[in-house]
């Protein structure tokens, strides 16, 4: 045993975190989401086996994701604006908003319950994914995008709902571009580049959120250091970020490739399935 966990145990953790983290690098690269509509349930279900208390398995998920998505949004984003589909000027406008946000989420973190980062997680991902595979291409809120004041409020948003969700921005950034009017792959693009800005301040203020509760779980080694600190599992993202960066730039090429309509629905598939998840996690 290491640190209370018997080796087959680690053994078999360590193969689900490397399988996983290549499948994450892929859907961050098609979707510009970072991957943390799959590094969150993924992480659950391998938490919940090592027995981590219910109260701080989802905000381990979560800090330990966003953790995981700053090399992985890092490549997605470089993959796609060598592309030249990247609008920087919205990523530039969102940059200060969305750190904010994510700093007052990670302030929540350290006080919520589980059951708010699932329902966060749940309704944000099911509206995305109604959009997708109901929604028109008539479906708009206006042409073009809003003014600066609009735009900073929207990012502020986005910072925050990232931050308690784990992800890095995609879903709620392209839902948002999509309904003003943008190309969804332009959105998707655009998408990657928040996921850099939000990982990194996510992932210290989680780090700043777990530090005192996993001092009220002193028997749960997933909580301690060196596998973890704070909220973010070290091991998680030891395994996870070589075989996500190696497959994000092949899930970037598959989504150019890809014909406008069969990204949204694929997107929307993924996304419905991850809600289910989390709902059925309730009962």
């Amino acid at each position: 045993m290491i640190l209370g966990i018997p080796y087959t145990e680690l053994a078999w953790l360590a193969v689900a975190l490397l399988a996983a983290g290549a499948v994450t690098g892929i859907l961050a690269g098609v979707f510009g989401v970072g991957g943390g509509a799959v590094i969150v349930p993924v992480l659950y279900e391998l938490f919940t086996l090592l027995a981590v208390p219910e109260e701080v398995r989802m905000p381990l998920c979560v800090g330990t994701s966003l953790a995981v998505i700053i090399p992985t949004s890092i490549r997605s984003f470089n993959a796609h604006r060598r592309k030249g589909m990247v609008d920087m000027s919205i990523v530039k406008i969102w940059a200060v908003p969305v750190v904010i946000g994510v700093l007052v989420g990670g302030v929540v973190a350290r006080y919520a319950p589980a059951d708010v980062f699932k329902a966060v997680f749940v309704v944000v991902a099911g509206l995305s994914a109604f959009r997708l595979l109901l929604g028109k291409d008539s479906w708009k809120l206006a042409e073009d995008i809003p003014g600066p004041l609009g735009m900073r409020a929207f990012g502020l948003v986005i910072g925050v709902l990232s931050a308690l969700m784990g992800i890095g921005g995609g879903q709620l950034s392209s839902l948002f571009m999509t309904f003003y009017g943008r190309p969804i792959h332009q959105a998707v693009a655009t998408s990657s580049g928040l996921g850099v800005i939000i990982s990194v301040p996510g992932a210290i203020s989680f780090i700043y959120a777990g530090w005192p509760r996993a001092a009220e779980f002193p028997d749960v080694a997933a909580l301690q250091p060196p596998l973890a600190l704070g909220y973010v599992s070290l091991i998680g993202f030891i395994l996870f970020v070589p075989t996500s960066i190696w497959t994000a730039p092949i899930g970037a090429r598959l989504a150019h490739t890809l014909p406008k309509r069969k990204l949204e629905v694929l997107f929307g598939l993924f996304l419905t399935l991850v809600c289910v998840r989390f709902v059925l996690s309730f009962f």
